[in-house]
C-alpha cells in the first residue's frame, strides 16, 4: 500500500534522523594538508605516543582510518592539539607509505599477522652465547622476516664471557651478515655500546630476540638517559628468561643520528605470512646451490640441488636443515 501519493515533492517525505548525530553522511573526507608530520614511538592501549618536531604528543588514531593501525617507526600526520602539554590528545590521520615491514605471527598455524616496526632500516638479531643457550633456528626465522621485509640484518651475541662465538660463528660467520660480540664487562664499561654503535649510525634498528639474552641491557648502553625498563634474569629451571620489554618502544641515539627499538622478547617467531617460496632468500649460501634444482622444487625432495651442493662443502649441513625444517612447518600450515 501506498503510503504517498503518486505526484509527492520532498517537503511530503519525512526524512529519518541520523542517530549517531545532526550532521548529514558523507563519503568525502577532509584531506588534512596542513596536517604535522610525526613518527610513532610507541603504543600503549589504543595511545600513541608521537614525536612531532622535538615535542612528544599523544595521539589517538582517527576513526577515518578504519581499522589500519599505526604500529612503532611509522611516519603520520597529525592534526588536533600539537602542544604536547598534559591531558592534550591529538589525532593520526594518515599513515605515510612505509619502506619496510617487521611481521611475525604467534606461530605458523596462526593466520594473525603482527606488525611489529615499520620503516626500520636494520634488524639487530641478539642471541646470548650462553644463559640461556643460543637457538639458530630463531635466528634464522628472524632473518627470514628481516630479508622479507626489507631490513638488513645485523647479528648481536652477547654474555661472551659464559661461552665462546666459536659455533654461532661456523653457521654464521662466512656469510653477509655483520656481526658483534659482546661481553657482560663490556656492556658494563661501554666498549659494547661503542662497537655496537659502528652498525647504528644513520639508521632505525629495531632489536629482536627471546627474553633473557640481554637485550634490554644493551640497549640501555646504548641510550643510557633511558632506565625506566628494568633488566630481567634468567628462570634457572626452564632455561628461558623473564619478559622486561612490553611493548615496542623507539628511543634517539645521543651520539649517532640514528634510532633504536626495543621490541619485547619473544619465544616464538612464526613465519605464516610468508610464501615458502621466499625462505630462500634468508639463506644465502644455499641460494646459489638451487640453480640445478627442478622447477618448483620444494627443496625437500630426492631431485633437490641442495643435497650435492652441501655434500661438495659449499654449505653447512645444519643450515639445510634448518632451511628444510623451516619449509616443513610452512608446508603443513598450507595443507591445513
Amino acid at each position: 500500500m501506498r503510503r504517498y501519493g503518486k505526484h509527492t515533492d520532498e517537503d511530503d517525505i519525512r526524512s529519518r534522523p541520523n542517530r549517531k548525530g545532526n550532521r548529514p553522511r558523507t563519503n568525502i573526507r577532509p584531506k588534512h594538508e596542513d596536517a604535522a608530520e610525526g613518527m610513532v614511538l610507541t603504543v600503549d592501549r589504543g595511545r600513541l605516543t608521537c614525536l612531532v618536531e622535538d615535542r612528544p604528543i599523544m595521539a589517538m588514531k582517527a576513526r577515518e582510518l578504519g581499522r589500519k593501525a599505526a604500529v612503532v617507526g611509522d611516519r603520520v600526520a597529525l592534526v588536533g592539539d600539537l602542544s604536547g602539554k598534559k591531558d592534550t590528545l591529538a589525532r593520526i590521520v594518515r599513515i605515510e607509505e612505509r619502506s619496510s615491514l617487521l611481521r611475525r605471527t604467534a606461530d605458523d598455524d596462526d593466520p594473525y599477522e603482527r606488525v611489529v616496526v615499520a620503516n626500520a632500516d636494520q634488524l639487530a638479531i641478539v642471541t646470548a652465547l650462553a644463559d640461556p643457550e643460543p637457538r639458530p633456528r630463531l635466528i634464522d626465522r628472524c632473518l627470514v622476516a628481516a630479508y622479507d621485509g626489507g631490513l638488513e640484518p645485523l647479528l648481536v651475541m652477547t654474555k661472551s664471557d659464559l661461552a665462546p662465538p666459536d659455533k654461532l660463528l661456523e653457521l654464521y660467520g662466512h656469510l653477509d651478515i655483520p656481526y658483534v660480540v659482546t661481553s657482560r664487562e663490556e656492556l658494563e664499561n661501554g666498549d659494547a655500546a661503542d662497537r655496537v654503535h659502528e652498525y647504528l649510525d644513520d639508521k632505525i634498528t629495531a632489536f629482536v630476540g627471546h627474553s633473557g639474552v640481554g637485550k634490554t641491557t644493551l640497549v640501555n648502553a646504548l641510550v643510557p638517559k633511558d632506565r625506566r625498563r628494568l633488566t630481567g634474569h634468567v628462570n634457572a629451571v626452564t632455561g628461558r628468561g623473564r619478559h622486561t620489554t612490553t611493548s615496542a618502544l623507539a628511543l634517539p641515539l645521543p651520539r649517532a643520528n640514528g634510532w633504536v627499538i626495543d621490541t619485547p622478547g619473544v619465544r616464538s617467531f612464526g613465519l605464516a605470512h610468508i610464501d615458502p617460496s621466499r625462505v630462500i632468500h634468508a639463506f644465502p649460501d644455499l641460494e646459489p646451490g638451487t640453480e640445478g634444482c627442478p622447477r618448483a622444487c620444494s627443496h625437500d625432495e630426492p631431485d633437490c640441488a641442495l643435497d650435492a651442493w652441501v655434500e661438495e662443502g659449499h654449505a653447512d649441513p645444519a643450515r639445510l636443515f634448518s632451511l628444510r625444517r623451516l619449509l616443513a612447518t610452512r608446508e603443513r600450515r598450507e595443507g591445513d
